[in-house]
């Protein structure tokens, strides 16, 4: 798939012909533009990576490398469960990489978002270089970009970590067979290309991971307390129906405390922000009504399950005024 410039006519994939017409092409695409090398592909295990290391298995079977990179800022279970579904169910060539305190402490003291999503993205390219110099043959990065990244980029709105190519030094040729395809269409391929439903709907998540839901300087204990709250929220939304209706769901927890009482003692800790929209391409969002006496469930179990929680807000805002992200 060449330029990064959706053509005009293109015809929105919203069937299942139209996804396996949109297979046979790229396969074909990506046969031809690998040949017998090798492709080292990010496996996030959300969407937009799960549908290309699909595609890329198809192409070029074993000649895919794929790399989950555990950078600290995953949520809650996530390294587990890509382990699971993609090297024991799928049988994937998966290679794990715990990079926890390489990331964190690059990040360490960086507020300005921009500047942490540069960090993050630019030692991925590290690492993914690094794991390349133990194999043979690896001429090609795979990567999850679509075109709201693309569009977001060129806009200025926000840096994709990946978007806008390797570094002169490295030699790998990208590969982004869906990067012309809005969030729903990349859905309905990855449907016809038989992933579970776990893979296909799960929310998206971003490339810098938590990293842009602890806003600020990023710390250890505002990390814990994210991943934390996020997984209360992600445990709710399913126990009540909202899992599948709800496009994306999460917490943020600002660099900031507010006062509060606990136990009748003063306490000057976080809030946790509650974000929940609705989208068909990411362009623009809209704000998910929920019942307020999950809310008010949410408050109770996010002040007393979560260390150094005192306050939740909800967050009302429509894309536009605001990004998905806070950052």
């Amino acid at each position: 798939m060449t330029g990064n410039v959706r053509p005009a006519e293109m015809i929105r994939i919203t069937t299942p012909e139209l996804a396996e017409a949109f297979i046979e092409e790229q396969v074909k695409e990506i046969r031809e533009q690998v040949g017998d090398k090798k492709v080292l592909l990010a496996l996030s295990g959300g969407v937009d990576s799960s549908v290309v290391a699909a595609l890329l298995i198809r192409a070029i079977g074993n000649n895919l490398v794929c790399v989950h990179v555990n950078h600290g800022l995953l949520r809650k279970g996530e390294p587990e469960q890509v382990i699971e579904v993609f090297k024991n169910q799928m049988h994937a060539n998966l290679i794990y990489v715990d990079a926890t305190d390489r990331f964190l402490d690059l990040l360490a003291g960086v507020d300005d978002p921009e500047t942490k999503r540069h960090i993050i993205g630019e030692e991925f390219i590290k690492v993914f270089a690094e794991e390349a110099k133990k194999l043979e043959g690896i001429e090609f990065l795979g990567q999850g970009t679509i075109y709201p990244d693309i569009l977001e980029s060129e806009k200025g709105i926000k840096a994709h970590h990946n978007v806008g190519g390797l570094p002169e030094e490295l030699n790998f040729e990208l590969v982004e067979p869906v990067k012309l395809l809005y969030k729903d269409e990349v859905r309905v391929v990855g449907r016809a290309l038989g992933l579970p439903s776990t893979m296909v709907d799960r929310q998206p998540f971003p490339g810098p991971g938590l990293g842009v839901r602890c806003t600020g300087a990023i710390t250890r204990e505002r990390l814990a307390a994210v991943r934390e709250s996020d997984a209360i929220l992600r445990e709710e939304f399913a126990a009540n129906g909202l899992a599948g209706k709800v496009w994306q769901y999460f917490t943020i927890v600002p660099d900031y405390k507010s006062t509060g009482i606990r136990d009748g003692k003063r306490t000057f800790e976080w809030p946790v922000v509650i974000r929940a929209i609705n989208t068909r391409d990411a362009i623009e969002a809209s704000v998910e009504r929920i019942p307020y006496e999950l809310l008010e469930h949410l408050v109770k179990r996010i002040t007393t399950e979560v260390p150094g929680v005192n306050r939740v807000l909800f967050d009302l805002t429509p894309k536009p005024s605001g990004t998905i992200e806070w950052e």
